[in-house]
């Protein structure tokens, strides 16, 4: 055998998963599985050939081994990730980064050899007593120019039954390309685990991603977006590759809005977690092709996209029957369901903000819980995390795209920025043009900290195109890639900026929100109808907004809600104070963390300052959305 590393991994494979491994040619692979074996010595490997048999294999050990335990609806099942890990973790998300190479600033990164040294210890042995799982997957649809393969090396096979759940099957893919393929990897252990199956040495948790390599190694977590290599870890390493080919892998949902005569139109949105993007997603009467990551190719001079992903790994908090109807429906039903870090009672879950009676005691990420129960630190625990999750396939939604799988993708005809801007933002509003509403609404995102990420909350950030955690290339570059990507587009899609949670100004404080929740869904029909140029608009300093006689028929035919104008001029008036503060904390994060950023960003930004003044000499410090004029 020429092959060293097929060899190697022989004597560590019993013969029929070294069968299973030896069909696919691909001596990369064969080296990076012998090196995770020999590192983490896992007293077996099982390879998943994606065949109905193993994927209900990789259910049954989940729930054999503890990681989950079923609920009482058939194919639901709950899992706990404890205390300490309840989210992604940006402290100990590193890149390793070639000594004398450097990333922005704003990215946390550590020497290449120095931090391949300190994961690698941590992972030594780490898989004794416990069975590797080697799955094979997809990013985007099979035998499509959007596909990237993925292998992942796990200890958990609650780690596996998610990736069965959102993701493409990729067992054949790479058997299909062989030698050619070349592949994202990812290699996790939960480390040392007590009896509930929880990671228990969080003061060890590390997620490094050697981006020379392609290779993600993660340790001693199991929350799922720390350990699903394919997520945002893999993000990482697809905005590089993106970059390279002149493509664009994005923080976005994809879903088709319908409009008059039966059409059917695609847009894409980036929102911060827990900013709206899956409810946004997930509009009653529409239609889902992903709600997280989505890749945009220029094809024949059209912007074609994808969803990177076949499921959601949704944030659970705040579902109900009467806002969520289509996520209620499949989390109510028979049907292949994981559930993390809620309440459970009687086989039953429970999460915040689902409007039902919580009963006082039972079992959740803290273990035995009851009402009133205290942490270390004497601060209340709740029944259920703020950022518990969901998971569940594309596939089982009664309102999944017919083209989610659809090789070629679908046409975006718009995008949407969306985060949590308490001051400024209208809305929505609609960008000038390409390059306007990409600096201005992307790159200049500003929102508020939720509980998704590890840190605290509530702290206003720049959170460049809901991507920022994830870009492992110079930020200035990201942006760029993004200007020229539009110069390959006969036709660019139309960039609007949507902001839920503007709230009512009192005086110097803030009041309640000016959106109702429902809301957002008359803000994206009327993007359908400017995309189709069927309505004109008001040329407010940030952009084009509504004008009042097109929200008022919109909001009683989608809601049959009654506009008036006092709602029309309190949610669009135009706060010029707050607008020009919100543009010098993104200046100054674009001097200070990007550094190369391209000129055309300042330039835009400066043209919006301008408006802003002119406009405030003209009419004060807060003009009336009537104050500015229609165009068509």
């Amino acid at each position: 055998m020429s092959n060293p590393y097929l060899t190697q991994l022989q004597a560590k494979l019993d013969e029929r998963n070294f069968a299973r491994l030896a069909a696919i040619d691909n001596e990369r692979l064969h080296a990076f599985l012998a090196d995770a074996v020999d590192l983490c010595e896992p007293d077996s490997v099982w390879i998943s050939t994606d065949s109905p048999e193993d994927i209900a294999y990789t259910r049954k050990m989940a729930v054999q081994l503890g990681e989950e335990r079923a609920l009482a609806i058939e194919g639901h099942t709950i899992h706990f990730d404890g205390m300490q890990d309840q989210g992604r973790d940006r402290e100990v998300t590193k890149y390793l980064v070639p000594q004398g190479d450097s990333f922005s600033k704003a990215l946390n990164q550590i020497e290449r050899e120095e931090g391949l040294a300190e994961i690698r210890d941590l992972m030594k042995a780490s898989m004794k007593g416990r069975i590797m799982v080697v799955r094979f997957m997809t990013l985007g649809p099979n035998h499509s120019e959007f596909s990237i393969p993925c292998v992942e090396c796990t200890d958990s096979f609650y780690v596996s039954h998610s990736l069965n759940l959102l993701y493409r099957l990729g067992y054949e893919e790479f058997k299909r390309l062989g030698a050619q393929g070349h592949f994202f990897a990812t290699l996790h252990s939960s480390g040392k685990l007590d009896d509930r199956m929880v990671s228990t040495e969080s003061d060890k948790k590390r997620i490094y991603i050697d981006h020379t390599k392609d290779i993600v190694y993660t340790v001693n977590t199991q929350y799922a977006g720390n350990t699903v290599g394919l997520k945002k870890l893999n993000l990482r390493l697809t905005i590089q590759k993106a970059y390279r080919e002149g493509w664009l892998a994005e923080h976005m949902f994809l879903m088709g809005l319908h409009g008059p005569g039966g059409r059917k139109t695609y847009f894409a949105g980036a929102f911060p977690s827990a900013c709206g993007k899956t409810s946004t997603a997930m509009l009653p009467g529409e239609t889902i092709v992903g709600d997280d990551i989505s890749y945009f190719r220029a094809v024949n001079g059209k912007c074609m996209a994808t969803n990177a992903e076949a499921g959601i790994f949704g944030i659970i908090q705040n579902v109900t029957a009467e806002d969520d109807p289509l996520i209620w429906d499949v989390l109510n039903k028979p049907g292949e369901v994981i559930f993390t870090n809620v309440l459970v009672k009687d086989g039953k879950p429970y999460w915040l903000g689902m409007n039902t009676a919580i009963p006082n005691d039972g079992e959740n990420y803290s273990g035995a819980w009851k009402k009133g129960q205290k942490d270390e630190k004497g601060a209340e625990i709740s029944f259920a995390n703020k950022n518990a999750r969901y998971t569940v396939a594309l596939h089982a939604l009664k309102n999944c795209d017919g083209e989610l799988e659809n090789p070629a993708g679908v046409e975006l005809a718009g995008i949407m920025y969306g985060g949590r801007d308490a001051r400024a933002y209208v809305p929505c509003q609609q960008g000038f043009d390409w390059d306007h509403g990409i600096i201005c609404y992307g790159a200049g995102l500003e929102t508020e900290t939720t509980f998704a990420t590890t840190g605290a909350e509530g702290v206003p950030e720049i959170n460049l195109m809901s991507i920022q955690d994830f870009i492992a290339i110079p930020l200035g570059n990201y942006i760029r890639n993004y200007l020229e990507f539009a110069r390959k587009l006969n036709k660019q899609p139309l960039v609007f900026g949507v902001n839920y949670f503007l709230r009512r100004k009192e005086g110097d404080d803030l009041g309640g929100f000016v959106n109702g929740i429902r809301d957002k869904h008359v803000w994206v029909k009327w993007m359908d109808l400017r995309v189709h140029a069927e309505v004109a608009a008001v040329k407010a300093p940030t952009g084009f907004i509504p004008c009042f006689k097109d929200l008022e028929s919109l909001f009683k035919e989608v809601l049959d809600k009654t506009y008036t104008m006092k709602d029309y001029v309190e949610q669009f008036t135009i706060r010029i104070p707050e607008n020009l503060a919100k543009l010098e904390r993104v200046k100054e994060f674009h001097r200070t963390k990007v550094v190369d950023a391209p000129p055309e960003l300042f330039r835009i930004l400066a043209e919006q300052e301008e408006r802003l003044r002119a406009a405030e000499e003209a009419f004060g410090p807060y003009p009336s959305p009537e104050c500015f004029p229609i165009e068509i």
